[in-house]
């Protein structure tokens, strides 16, 4: 499995080592994911290298960032070995049986996990294959029946079409991916044609009240349950982002199991503590700086995340360490981003983090800093992780009254940064 590190393919190394394979991956660097992988008895290499596909390999699974002339990828298609993406692995690897697939551009980690407690509290044994670490059973896998599964699924380049849900959840559509979809109606089609997937027995779980889920239901021959109005317990999740993951989850577990006991869910949902990388508390810095880490890296869940910030802690002097995920997205939601990040008191910019991409002429984290400066807000970028862990050291170390709350937020490795301020 070549970038075995990712979320998605680490969840399918688990898998196919719980069917009795033998599993072994590579990938650039290690991480808390790698180091779980080799927690649970998988081999992860650290760097590619055409020696690390073993003379048995009989399947090769790569990762969208993985390109063609990866030094593996070239001798396995050298040696007749079968490859395939990460997603059609996916697919092939839970055709059988009832798969009930969460996606969204925004919330679908956290519904996968709110449901996945819920099932498993409940004795349903789900098999859930989720993008990130659930807090409660420590993995990003969890192992159960060969015929329920628990899906996230990822819209970009309709990568989801890869897979056969029985039960969908559809929790929002926005623009993203701008490197792939050309607007709005280009991703709204992805979710038309997965919407399209779901058998004639099968369920959609949606907002009928989006207006941009609304075209996706036009002719489907599905039944339909929307939970927009379904009632939750209080959580211990803080935002209005969060009351829309929980009554999807609710909604999708009344669907799963229509005999499942209300008490139950709402039992399951209150005790929900959340998973890696979603506003998770971090700790500390010396000077009693409350730090936390967060995924999100759309102008909509900065927003989201920080408007929730500010109502739980309304006293507090918020300040926003951001890492840019992609040219292509900073680009195309320039404005986006400079007005979601505004809403901070301070903010601070890595470099773009540019995974798959070459770099745009202009498109820099200068450019965005200067954007969210005019809004009022001041913000500078930084040249290196480094440098924004020096950055935020010399800032916080006056905090001598704990009026500050430092996030990290995006989805490169901005996550290292508050490993450095609450170690330090």
């Amino acid at each position: 499995m070549v970038g075995i590190g990712g979320i998605g393919m680490s969840a399918l190394a688990q898998l196919y080592a719980t069917l009795g394979h033998r599993v072994r991956g590579s990938d650039r660097d290690t991480s808390p994911v790698t180091e779980l992988l080799t927690a649970k008895g998988v081999e992860v290499i650290v760097g590619h290298d055409a020696s690390n596909v073993a003379d048995t390999t009989t399947l090769l699974v790569y990762s969208d960032a993985v390109p063609e002339d990866n030094p593996e990828r070239v001798l396995a298609r050298t040696r007749g070995v079968r490859e395939v993406s990460y997603f059609e692995a996916l697919g092939e690897a839970t055709k059988d049986g009832i798969s009930i697939v969460i996606a969204g551009t925004h919330g679908k980690t956290t519904t996968t996990a709110m449901l996945a407690k819920i099932l498993i509290d409940a004795g349903k044994e789900p098999t859930v294959i989720a993008g990130s670490i659930l807090r409660e059973q420590g993995s990003n896998f969890v192992p159960g029946r060969p015929d329920l599964f628990i899906i996230e699924g990822c819209e970009y380049r309709r990568h989801f079409l890869q897979l056969h849900p029985t039960i969908l959840a559809i929790t929002n559509i926005e623009l993203d991916h701008t490197d792939y979809y050309k607007d709005l109606d280009d991703i709204t089609d992805a979710f038309r044609s997965i919407a399209r997937a779901v058998p004639g027995h099968g369920t959609l779980v949606t907002d009928t009240g989006s207006s941009t889920v609304i075209p996706v239901l036009h002719d489907l021959k599905v039944r339909v349950v929307p939970y927009q109005d379904v009632t939750i317990p209080p959580l211990r999740a803080i935002g209005e982002h969060n009351k829309m993951n929980a009554r999807a989850a609710k909604a999708l577990a009344y669907a799963c199991d229509p005999d499942l006991h209300e008490a139950d869910i709402d039992k399951a949902l209150s005790e929900f503590r959340g998973t890696w990388r979603r506003f998770e508390y971090r700790g500390t810095t010396a000077a009693g700086t409350t730090v936390y880490d967060d995924y999100a890296h759309h102008p909509t869940a900065i927003r989201m995340t920080l408007e929730a910030v500010r109502k739980e802690f309304p006293t507090k002097h918020i300040v926003v360490a951001f890492h840019p995920h992609l040219y292509s997205r900073t680009r195309d939601l320039m404005d986006e981003f400079a007005h979601a990040l505004a809403l901070a008191d301070e903010v601070v910019l890595a470099p773009i983090y540019a995974a798959r991409e070459a770099p745009i002429e202009g498109v820099t984290s200068e450019a965005l800093a200067e954007r969210v400066t005019t809004l009022g807000k001041p913000a500078r970028a930084c040249s290196s992780l480094g440098v924004v862990i020096e950055e935020l050291c010399g800032r916080l170390a006056d905090d001598e009254v704990n009026d500050t709350i430092c996030i990290t937020m995006g989805a490169g490795d901005i996550h290292k940064v508050a490993d450095a301020l609450t170690q330090n």
